[in-house]
């Protein structure tokens, strides 16, 4: 995977479920925490494209779950962005544990931009930071 960000977090203890491990639901919340800084840090304010109007949602999420985080891990998460199609982009994330570097998670995210009337489309927004990492893999 070609890594164009990674964002370092750590588990809570409210995070785990009764075996001691995170729930499985909890690595969605990672992986759109990071899916968030990312486009920050491109410019892209989630937020502010909502109040624009271009809502950017997931259309498919395929998770494969390699291991198991533990209350206090710390651990980091990849994201990189590509164009799947003219109307779906894709997020392609992993999240590894820092102790040892484990990959914990290797997930694909798959979203579109719907616009007011509901119809998809791919946001004009992320042509230009989809270009840019196309260049640099």
């Amino acid at each position: 995977m070609t890594t164009t960000y990674q964002l370092q977090l750590s588990v809570r203890d409210y995070e785990c479920d009764m075996q001691g491990v995170v729930n499985n639901a909890v690595y969605q919340n990672y992986l759109e925490h990071a899916r968030h800084e990312f486009l920050k840090l491109h410019g892209l304010d989630f937020a502010a494209l909502t109040r624009a109007g271009i809502n950017l949602v997931v259309v498919r999420a395929e998770l494969d779950y390699k291991g198991s985080l533990t209350s206090g891990d710390s651990f980091t998460v990849s994201t990189a962005l590509e164009q799947q199609s003219r109307l779906k982009f894709a997020f392609r994330q992993q999240i590894n544990r820092d102790a040892d570097g484990k990959l914990m998670l290797d997930a694909l995210i798959t979203g579109t931009g719907v616009n007011a009337q509901g119809k998809p489309f791919l946001p004009e927004q992320l042509l230009p930071l989809m270009r840019v990492l196309a260049h640099q893999a």
